[in-house]
């Protein structure tokens, strides 16, 4: 069954959650707000597609051995990525019960809904709590993805079936590459999230020529934008967390931009 669930709020919205009784959610360590008293919480460093993360595990010694090597792979994956070590799991016990979550910048939410025949992708820090049902995994995207682009080495990566919830900065667009030619060229932080079929790589701006250097170094933009090609959906952010870094910065009085706003920006971080 579906999550019951409800995005509330504006400029920073949260997700108030309706667990049926058994019924468990998870999230991210640090997107939890709020629970009834009839909801246990309880923190584990594997994510549901791990033995680790589930009750039981049988087998014996061997089996609490496959167990424990796959929450530690899982752990690891995490860690190399970025992303919090642990998982918090949230489960009625006693009727319905209600838990509330958010993200961690001013922004939207989304809940999207997983039927087993397509994965969705993410942007690192995107996912705030799924249904146990949903599956949480890193993928790696190709080195030279990586390397060009300075963002989306690393997805998170949704599968099963069930409700997942994500957050990013400012207002989120929906598109289909389909829909303008098959392929869209965008700033590599709005990305938020896309669907499986959908190609996600990044490509230079421009050429090693006056224009193309020209864009670097005035435009905003660095040397890269994020491609999106295919058929699925995507949704982007209208907020980059580097144009929030450097708004915060410039208010504070630290703003070491500079005229150029490109190529020479200190960027965030």
């Amino acid at each position: 069954m579906t999550l019951q669930q409800e995005i509330v709020g504006n400029a920073m919205q949260m997700a108030v959650v309706n667990l049926r009784l058994g019924q468990t959610v998870y999230c991210e360590a640090g997107k939890f707000l709020f629970k009834t008293t009839n909801v246990t919480m309880e923190t584990r460093l594997s994510g549901p597609s791990g033995g680790g993360g589930q009750q039981g595990g049988g087998g014996g010694r061997g089996g609490m051995l496959r167990q424990a090597v796959g929450t530690a792979m899982q752990a690891g994956q995490r860690a190399l990525a970025g992303e919090s070590l642990a998982f918090q799991y949230f489960t009625s016990t006693g009727g319905e019960g209600t838990v509330g979550f958010a993200g961690v910048l001013p922004g939207e939410m989304r809940a999207l809904e997983l039927d087993g025949t397509r994965a969705w992708f993410a942007e690192k820090d995107a996912f705030v709590a799924a249904e146990s049902t949903v599956q949480f995994g890193i993928a790696f995207q190709g080195g030279r993805t990586g390397r060009s682009g300075g963002e989306g080495f690393v997805l998170e990566k949704f599968t099963g079936h069930g409700t997942v919830i994500i957050a990013g900065a400012g207002n989120f667009i929906d598109l289909n590459p389909a829909d303008f030619g098959g392929r869209v060229e965008v700033d590599t932080g709005c990305v938020v999230a896309f669907e499986e079929g959908i190609q996600y790589g990044v490509q230079r701006i421009g050429g090693l020529n006056r224009q193309g250097l020209m864009n670097a170094v005035f435009g905003g933009e660095g040397l890269s934008l994020a491609t999106l090609e295919g058929n699925g959906r995507v949704i982007l952010q209208s907020l980059t967390i580097e144009s929030l870094a450097n708004a915060l910065r410039k208010a504070q009085g630290g703003d070491k931009q500079g005229p150029t706003g490109g190529l020479f920006s200190t960027g965030a971080g």
